[in-house]
């Protein structure tokens, strides 16, 4: 990987979207809900005044709409700051 967030960023590689429910109904594409789960692919150094908490292969949860999409080599990512991070898990 060639990205490295700068300050308080993380770059994050979403979970996969469910194909189906939990009793076997598939769903379409059209009705897939934007992944609010990830996992912390690369972290920036921090801000003087706010190190970082997250590290390097962190399962973390978002909100639906933080963050910058970003393709590199094929793969999704989001970029956002750490303050957008909701908990980890």
């Amino acid at each position: 990987m060639n990205i490295r967030p700068l300050a308080d960023r993380v770059l994050i590689e979403p979970k996969e979207a469910e194909l189906k429910t939990a009793s076997g109904i598939y769903i379409p594409e059209t009705a897939k809900e934007k992944p609010q789960q990830g996992t912390v692919v690369a972290v920036g150094c921090g801000k003087k005044d706010e190190p970082m908490e997250v590290k390097v292969g962190d399962v973390v949860l978002y909100g639906k709409y933080s963050g910058t999409e970003i393709s590199v080599e094929g793969k999704n990512y989001l970029m956002m700051r750490q303050s957008d991070i909701l908990a980890i898990m």
